[in-house]
């Protein structure tokens, strides 16, 4: 009987706190919806003052849907709609997100509503409609929603921006690519090539390459700093290692016209890695962000890639009927809830172009101050190669990246899980903490579920970083065994 009480009050309890969770939060992102929408205005304002021109916003315009015929088809709110054309042979228009322009909130909502209001007002009232109809005419229709200007600007490569702009920071180490490139012709595209430490054997020659790539807002240093002087005398004289800096983190480019989409991350890597270092057949250890990286590589080189080691791999699968992929990955990822805080922290990241330009410009632009402060306060007890990562790209490369890669590919993924699961002669060994908060652990188990001959490690008491920073000599030696053992699924 007394069970059967406290499993009532319990259930009570759960039941009273989503509410209370659901009422509050309604609360807090309406607020942050007219917070973004006002801080708008003030960065196109700023923009102007000090680059002498405005960047086109994803708030914008209400809806664009892009066709992959080298098209796109401009809604803009209250308007008409029209095909703009883009002379491009190159460029995939499909591989950006949705998310990107499409996120709904009240402040949009009742935008689309007055807006509908006045059209109705427009046809009902007679002078009035005519009136609005001669102004109209005389207008001329104006395509100004961000992804036709920045698309043109990537395509024409006319539009010069300041770089860095005001609002990145100008160090030397966040600009050390511009630097290396000076030397270069001016008609060159400054994007050469990745920053990749590479780690070698002095002597003989190496029977193995394995790459590294990192997650979201991380760089090349959460491998270097921690695997790569833990591994055997063995490991260093057999492989080639090689840690990248993805394409706007770290010490690689950070272009302002780059869209960052899944089809750059990968050709970056592709021209950085392995035909810079004549990569012919490789291991492949992810982190993250950086294990849908490791899943599109392994289905474009399916013959090349002997292992894949995933470290929290974000894979949410998209229940049958469902139209929106993008939108539903991006409700899993950021379900805009105010608790628990990680949910509050990706709900804001996620849905707020300005609000997060504003958290840009507070860090990231001002790294070097928060990273003394640090270590004064700490003692350099915090390592601080991880605040390196975290401080070091442009809310440019951080926005584009996480909309078009963890966003963009929710229809894709399930795909790429199925081209593996095929292929023999990839090894899948997945990894993730207990206590991850970022990425639940389901989502590693349903990557299994996708490919059955993965074997799944949950490592008790360990969230999102601590999965290897703190653990990396015992990582290190199961590297190792991964790399040498043979694939008993092939």
């Amino acid at each position: 009987m007394q069970m059967g009480v406290m499993g009532k009050a319990r259930s009570i309890l759960t039941t009273s706190g989503r509410v209370v969770n659901e009422a509050v939060s309604f609360v807090a992102f309406c607020l942050l919806d007219l917070i973004d929408f006002l801080l708008c205005f003030v960065f196109k304002a700023v923009d102007l003052l000090i680059e002498a021109e405005v960047r086109p916003c994803y708030c914008s315009s209400a809806k664009e849907a892009i066709t992959s015929s080298g098209k796109i088809l401009v809604s803009e709110q209250g308007g008409e709609s029209k095909i703009v054309s883009l002379i491009s042979t190159k460029l995939q228009l499909e591989d950006i997100s949705d998310t990107l322009y499409s996120r709904p909130s009240l402040v949009s909502e009742v935008s689309r509503v007055t807006l509908n209001e006045l059209k109705k007002v427009k046809f009902e009232d007679p002078v009035l409609q005519s009136k609005i109809g001669n102004s109209s005419r005389c207008s001329t229709f104006s395509v100004n929603t961000t992804i036709v200007e920045m698309l043109k600007g990537k395509i024409t490569r006319q539009q010069v921006r300041p770089i860095p702009r005001w609002s990145d920071c100008d160090c030397n180490f966040c600009t050390s690519w511009i630097s290396s490139s000076s030397s270069s012709s001016p008609n060159t595209n400054t994007q050469t090539t990745l920053f990749v430490k590479s780690q070698c054997p002095t002597t003989g020659e190496a029977r193995g390459d394995v790459v590294f790539i990192h997650g979201f807002i991380s760089s090349s240093a959460f491998w270097t700093e921690t695997l790569f002087p833990n591994f055997s005398s063995e490991a260093k004289s057999s492989y080639r290692l090689f840690a990248v800096d993805l394409l706007g983190f770290g010490r690689s480019p950070k272009p302002s016209e780059s869209l960052y989409t899944l089809r750059e991350h990968l050709e970056m890597i592709e021209r950085s890695v392995l035909e810079a270092h004549n990569v012919k057949s490789f291991h492949i250890v992810a982190h993250s962000l950086g294990c849908i990286l490791a899943l599109a590589l392994a289905v474009k080189h399916p013959h090349s890639v002997k292992s894949l080691t995933l470290l929290a791999p974000p894979f949410y699968p998209v229940p049958k009927g469902e139209t929106q992929a993008t939108q539903y990955v991006m409700r899993k990822v950021a379900p805009r809830r105010v608790w628990p805080p990680m949910a509050f922290g990706a709900s804001l990241v996620c849905w707020y172009e300005h609000i997060t330009r504003v958290i840009c410009f507070l860090i990231c632009k001002n790294h070097r101050l928060w990273e003394f402060l640090t270590k004064l306060l700490t003692r350099n007890r915090v390592r601080t190669f991880l605040l390196e990562g975290f401080f070091c790209h442009t809310h440019n490369a951080a926005w584009h990246t996480l909309h078009n890669i963890i966003c963009g590919t929710g229809a894709k993924i399930g795909s790429y899980l199925d081209a593996v699961r095929e292929n023999p002669k990839c090894k899948v060994t997945i990894f993730h903490g207990k206590k991850d908060e970022v990425i639940p652990v389901e989502c590693s188990y349903e990557v299994q579920r996708k490919i059955p001959h993965a074997h799944v490690r949950v490592i008790d008491n360990k969230d999102h970083i601590t999965i290897v920073v703190g653990r990396q000599k015992a990582f290190a030696r199961e590297l190792e065994e991964i790399w040498s053992t043979p694939n008993v699924h092939n």
